[in-house]
């Protein structure tokens, strides 16, 4: 049998990128848990008897992971490569990689 394409791109499943749903809940999830840590670095600093230098770093991690953990939220997974016109045999009427989110 002729085969009538020479290069066929065949695009799957697990190429695609996670749904915009399940990444806002994976930031979600992590902004909780570093912000649990933050509460129990407080609880500690404030509450147990421990050396300075130990409630100090329970401090230095009450005060910082809020930032962090914001920085951290606020990230988009991986950003998309911009598109390269170089490549003569590029599909012409495949969907630009900066445009193929809905909604963007």
């Amino acid at each position: 049998m002729k085969r009538w394409r020479k290069n066929v791109d065949v695009h799957q499943v697990t190429d695609a990128k996670p749904s915009l749903t399940s990444d806002i809940h994976r930031r979600e999830i992590r902004y909780l848990v570093q912000m649990g840590i933050r509460t129990v670095c407080l609880i500690l600093a404030v509450v147990v008897p421990v050396p300075w230098p130990f409630r100090l770093l329970f401090i230095a991690g009450a005060v910082f992971l809020p930032y962090i953990a914001v920085i951290g939220a606020n990230e988009r997974g991986e950003p998309a490569p911009p598109p390269t016109f170089q490549d003569p045999e590029a599909n012409q009427s495949e969907i630009p990689l900066h445009r193929r989110e809905i909604g963007s």
